[in-house]
This record gives structure tokens, C-alpha cells and sequence, in this order.
């Protein structure tokens, strides 16, 4: 066979051969390697300039372009190539993979089980289709790839802690918690198998657990991530056992070391709102007026993050006429899209770049969320549940785009959120959330954005405040349901028989009654809450401040 260069192909191996050959592809797997991405990347596109069929390189490239976020760029570079290469499994996985982190996992899936009909019991393939099944909701498929994995390849605490998350959203809580234990069995240090077991909530840790997590970051080469990790379980340890001083020292240390990792501007925060704010106003509505995606089937609850709104999506998944479905990313995605077209000097660029389009193309970003949210729609109901708390912030978009679906903003007081947040762990995308007074700030900016949205768009909103849902839940309730056009079900209030899964850190508490006994639990930590209470300023003092 002659040399792809000439136009066709070449056998696979050869090429992979060669590729073992050539110092420069070397040196950049070296840098690849020791994430010295800058010169990987230099390294890789002088190799694509004297040779752009190079499959190793491009597979390499496209490695280096996910690891940095680009998805995009990376598919197109997978996507050339598995054309000049088709049997390149582990592109195709890698293109699987990014496939899944840019929010399309059917066509993930198509990938997988392209490979998984080569070669069906590779551990890989059958995990990271596992994986997209938890994506798309298919937990019970899932777990059952999980277990199959893991009786022949027991001694993956990595693969147990998957495991034990699939089992904990599909409800079987003493399932997630043996998962939960193995891996940590298996890996003692493992930060995220203690976290995960905290993060039940309604777990309690033994005497020699707590022990086991001192002596864990007692030691000496435990490294940062299973360190904040092992922090923020010891805090929720110490928590339940009523000392709050050590509580709230292990939680400052763990939230300390996740900000060092993701630094946070409130500033820049405030300032994208406040530009947002200044583009959306009632003349911009009224110029698009009737603009969109006609469908009036999704209902977006939005909020600050630990407020409540996995409570109010359990409320109304239990109604006949709604499916509730998971955090959705898919105006994320869209929001992702419209910012790289926008200027990039802007403090709102995929704002401006919305305001830019015209009314087909309008329509064309709902019709895009309508589409890629199906997958997740697993029954017949007309109307479905989008919770994504962070979706407050592209309120504009979701009005234009889908402007006959139902909004609710969920509030709870802002010392008890404040706290809460404060003390959870997230995998990602709540920056804000590791000091006490950028969780002021943000609350705040909130706040504001969501009050110009009433003014510009009355009544366009429902407000919810979750200790009014906790004091008087039926009438709550109604409310929910008259905003939505729904008929009254008494389904909606015994929400904690709904066997559905959930994927949230409230998973547990959703699946139990109401209950009062929390809603102070925030004043135990009063005394070092001084930074969060200053930020917030006059919202301090009010229980769900700002709602009506």
C-alpha cells in the first residue's frame, strides 16, 4: 500500500510505527506527558506542517485540545483522523470521549458501541459507555456495566466510586455506600470516596472512619485534591457530631485549597450581570416579541445552587404530566456557542452576540435545545424539568429562545445557602463557592439580575421561597402548578415516594418527607460566618430575600 500522503490509505500499524520513530513525536508525547502543554503543542503543529496525515500527531493535537476545553477543535481533528484511519481505536475512543464532554452522547454512544462490537468485553469501552449512560439517565444499564467490570477487574476504586454514583442517583443509597466503601478500601487516601460517602447527607461516619480520615491527612505526600477532599468529609464527620468549631476549621482548610485551584473574580462576575442586565431590557423584548421556539414543554428551575430546587424538581416530576430529567447542560452548550462568536473583549460577549441574531436564527437555538434535551425524555409527558441552578445567569437567553417555557427561582435564606454552599464540595462550576464572602457577592449579583428580569419581564417568573414550601407545603404547591398550567395532584406532595432518579448532592433528602429541623442548622456556625454575612449586606437578615 502506498503512503497516505499520496491519497491513500496506509496500513495502521505502520503508521503508529513510525510514530514510535520520530524524535519530535517523542518529545511532544514527553511533554504531553508532563503537561507542558504549550510545547506539546508547538512540537505537534511543526510535525502536521511537514506531515498533516500524520495520524499519531493529529490524535495527540487532539488530546492537547481537550484537555484545555476546545471540544470542538478536538472532534474536527479526531473526525480527520478516523478518515484517514478508521481501525484507530484509541482515537475513536478518545473521540467518544470528547464527543460525551461537548454534551452529545448519542453520538458518543454511537462510537462506543462501534467499538464494543470489535471487541465487547474491553473494560474501557464498556466503562465509558457506562459513563454516557449516566449522561443520558440510563442508570440501570449502567450499573450493570459497572458490576460487570468489576467482577472481573475488582480492585478499581476509581471504577467502584462511578459505581457507587450511578447507585446513589438510582436510589439504592446502601448500594452507593458498600461502592463508596470498597473504593476507599481499596485506596485508603482517596479523598473523593471519603467526600462521596459524606455527601449523602443522611450518612453517618463511625468512630474509626473519622479516625481512618485523620490518619489520612496526617501523612506526608497525600496529594491536594484527595486532601480537600478528605477535608470537606471530615468537616460533614465533625458536623454531625455536634463540634462545630473543628467542623468549620476542616471545611475553611478544604475550601482554602480548592480556591488556590480555581481562582474567582467577583468582580467580573458582577460586572458580566450588570452588562447583561443593561442589553436585556423591556425594548428588547418587545422587539423580538414572538420570537423562538414555540414548545412550551420544558420547565427551568434556576437559583443559587443548595437552595432548594432539587426539592421543588422532586415536587413536580411526581405530577403525571411531567418528567423530570437531570442538571441539564444544554443551554450551557448554547451559551458556549453564541460566547465564541461574540467579541471576546466584551464583559458579556455571547450576550451581544444573541441580541445580534435574527428571528429564524432565534428560532433555531430553541429548536437546537428542543433537540438535544430529547434524549433525556425517557416517557410520553408533555412537559419536562430542566434544574440547573446557574441557568438564573442566561435567563435572557431561555425568554428569547423558548419564550412559552416556565421559569422558577427558587430562594432560601441567604445565611443558610450561604452556609451550605460553603460546606459543599462541588466536581465543578461553582467557583464562587470556596469564601464565604464571594458566596455573598454572588448571592447578591443574583439577586439584582433576577429583580431586573421581574421588572422587565413581570410575572414571567415564578419566586419560590423553600421555607415557605418547608412551613406550607400544599399551598406552595398550588402555586408551582398554576404557574405551569398544571391541575392540581396529589401525587406532587408525597414526592418522597417517587422512586426517580436524582443526581444532585440533596439526592437522599428528596426522598424523605419535609422536615423543619434544618432550616437553622446555619446558626451553629454563626460565629465564623462574619465574612459571608458582611457580604451580603442588608440580605442577611431575610429568609428567601428578594421573593414575593
Amino acid at each position: 500500500m502506498q503512503h497516505a500522503a499520496t491519497g491513500a490509505t496506509r496500513p495502521l500499524d505502520d503508521a503508529l510505527r513510525q510514530a514510535t520513530a520520530d524524535p519530535g513525536l517523542m518529545a511532544a508525547a514527553g511533554a504531553l506527558a508532563g503537561n507542558d502543554l504549550p510545547r506539546a503543542e508547538a512540537l505537534l503543529r511543526q510535525r502536521l506542517r511537514q506531515a498533516p496525515t500524520d495520524i499519531a500527531a493529529i490524535r495527540m493535537l487532539a488530546e492537547l485540545a481537550a484537555r484545555i476545553g476546545r471540544y470542538e477543535d478536538a472532534t474536527v481533528l479526531l473526525e480527520r483522523c478516523l478518515e484517514l484511519a478508521p481501525g484507530f481505536d484509541a482515537a475513536r475512543q478518545n473521540y467518544a470521549m470528547v464527543l460525551h464532554r461537548g454534551n452529545r452522547p448519542a453520538d458518543a454512544l454511537a462510537q462506543v458501541d462501534r467499538l464494543l462490537a470489535a471487541d465487547p468485553r474491553n473494560p474501557h469501552y464498556r466503562n465509558l459507555k457506562a459513563v454516557v449512560l449516566c449522561r443520558t439517565g440510563d442508570y440501570e444499564e449502567a450499573n450493570a456495566l459497572y458490576a460487570g467490570i468489576l467482577a472481573e477487574h475488582p480492585a478499581q476504586p476509581r471504577i467502584w466510586l462511578s459505581h457507587g454514583h450511578a447507585l446513589k442517583t438510582a436510589g439504592d443509597t446502601a448500594g452507593a455506600i458498600s461502592a463508596y466503601r470498597r473504593a476507599a478500601a481499596l485506596e485508603p487516601g482517596f479523598g473523593d470516596a471519603w467526600w462521596s460517602l459524606a455527601n449523602l447527607k443522611t450518612f453517618r461516619f463511625e468512630d474509626a472512619d473519622l479516625a481512618a480520615m485523620r490518619a489520612q491527612l496526617a501523612r506526608d505526600g497525600l496529594g491536594v485534591e484527595d486532601r480537600l477532599h478528605l477535608e470537606f468529609a471530615l468537616g460533614k464527620a465533625l458536623e454531625d457530631r455536634g463540634d462545630h468549631a473543628a467542623s468549620f476549621a476542616a471545611y475553611a482548610r478544604g475550601n482554602a485549597l480548592r480556591l488556590a485551584r480555581v481562582p474567582y473574580s467577583a468582580d467580573d462576575n458582577a460586572a458580566r450581570l450588570r452588562h447583561a442586565a443593561g442589553l436585556y431590557d423591556a425594548a428588547f423584548f418587545r422587539a423580538r416579541e414572538g420570537w423562538g421556539a414555540p414548545a412550551p414543554d420544558p420547565i427551568f428551575i434556576v437559583g443559587m445552587p443548595r437552595a432548594g430546587s432539587t426539592l421543588v424538581e422532586q415536587i413536580l416530576a411526581s405530577h403525571p404530566l411531567v418528567e423530570g430529567t437531570m442538571e441539564l447542560p444544554e443551554i450551557t452548550s448554547l451559551a458556549r456557542v453564541l460566547r465564541r462568536q461574540g467579541d471576546g473583549a466584551s464583559p458579556a460577549p455571547y450576550h451581544e452576540a444573541l441580541a445580534a441574531l435574527d428571528a429564524t436564527a432565534v428560532r433555531a437555538l430553541g429548536e437546537a435545545y428542543l433537540e438535544r434535551t430529547r434524549i433525556h425524555r425517557k416517557g410520553a409527558a408533555p412537559f419536562f424539568i430542566d434544574k440547573m441552578p446557574n441557568n438564573f445567569a442566561h435567563v435572557g437567553l431561555i425568554r428569547l429562545a423558548l419564550p412559552n417555557a416556565k421559569i422558577i427561582d427558587v430562594r432560601r435564606h441567604p445565611m443558610a445557602c450561604g452556609f451550605s454552599l460553603f460546606k459543599q464540595q462541588f466536581a465543578r462550576g461553582q467557583d464562587f463557592s470556596y469564601s464565604l464572602a464571594d458566596i455573598g457577592r454572588y448571592y447578591r449579583d443574583y439577586v439584582d439580575y433576577m429583580a431586573h428580569f421581574d421588572r422587565v419581564q413581570p410575572g414571567r417568573i415564578l419566586r419560590v421561597e423553600y421555607e415557605a414550601l418547608v412551613d406550607d407545603t400544599e399551598a406552595q404547591v398550588r402555586r408551582l402548578l398554576d404557574h405551569c398550567g398544571l391541575p392540581f395532584d396529589a401525587a406532587c406532595l408525597r414526592f418522597f415516594e417517587n422512586d426517580r432518579p436524582v443526581r444532585t448532592a440533596s439526592s437522599e433528602q428528596v426522598r424523605r418527607p419535609i422536615y423543619r429541623e434544618g432550616l437553622d442548622h446555619w446558626k451553629h456556625f454563626e460565629p465564623w460566618l462574619g465574612p459571608l454575612r458582611e457580604a451580603l449586606g442588608p440580605l442577611a437578615g431575610a429568609a428567601g430575600a428578594g421573593a414575593d
